[in-house]
């Protein structure tokens, strides 16, 4: 699902030079793409992962394009895709995290200090994501393993009505059980 035209817009824009545990950004994006795929995720979550540092995140400043040039994105992977990218790259963590599973979910985008809250499927495909791209990050860097390990594994063990069989046994095979 990493088309020619998301990697070609990837590398143009300086991805593969970017280091990034495990390597590059080019290189973890990749990673957490393939490993979308091997959860059998939808082409849209998948070109989403491909894509998700596009804005940079909570926890990776570095932005290949500002918000600000979303259609350009967009025309290469999607409209769909370009959402879940963005909701993922805006995503304040530390106000978002704790209330995704509750009845009334509260997600507050970081670009704008907007508090919405998305839908169901979104915020499966934003689980998904976050678990993909954490769960890549502590396979291939062991300090980060070793420093936020316990929490992710607490993280997914409580969003695991949001996470997908193949996600969740992925969570335990590289972090253990909870």
């Amino acid at each position: 699902m990493a088309t020619p035209a998301a990697l070609a817009l990837l590398r143009g824009l300086g991805a593969e030079r970017i280091p990034h545990p495990g390597g590059t950004l080019l290189a973890h994006l990749t990673r957490v793409e393939a490993l979308l795929a091997s959860w059998g995720a939808q082409p849209e979550l998948r070109l989403a992962g491909l894509c998700h540092a596009f804005y940079g995140t909570d926890g990776f400043a570095t932005a290949l394009l500002p918000v600000g040039r979303r259609a350009e994105l967009a025309a290469v992977i999607g409209d769909a895709a370009e959402e879940i990218a963005y909701l993922y790259a805006g995503c304040d963590r530390s106000a978002s995290y704790p209330s995704l599973t509750t009845a009334e979910p509260v997600f507050r985008d970081r670009f704008t200090g907007l508090v919405h809250a998305p839908g169901l499927q979104a915020l499966r495909d934003f689980a998904e994501l976050t678990a993909a791209n954490e769960l890549d990050l502590a396979r291939t860097d062991p300090a980060f393993r070793a420093a936020h390990g316990p929490g992710l594994r607490e993280l997914f063990a409580r969003w695991q009505e949001l996470l997908s069989g193949p996600a969740l046994r992925e969570c335990r095979a590289v972090l253990g059980d909870a």
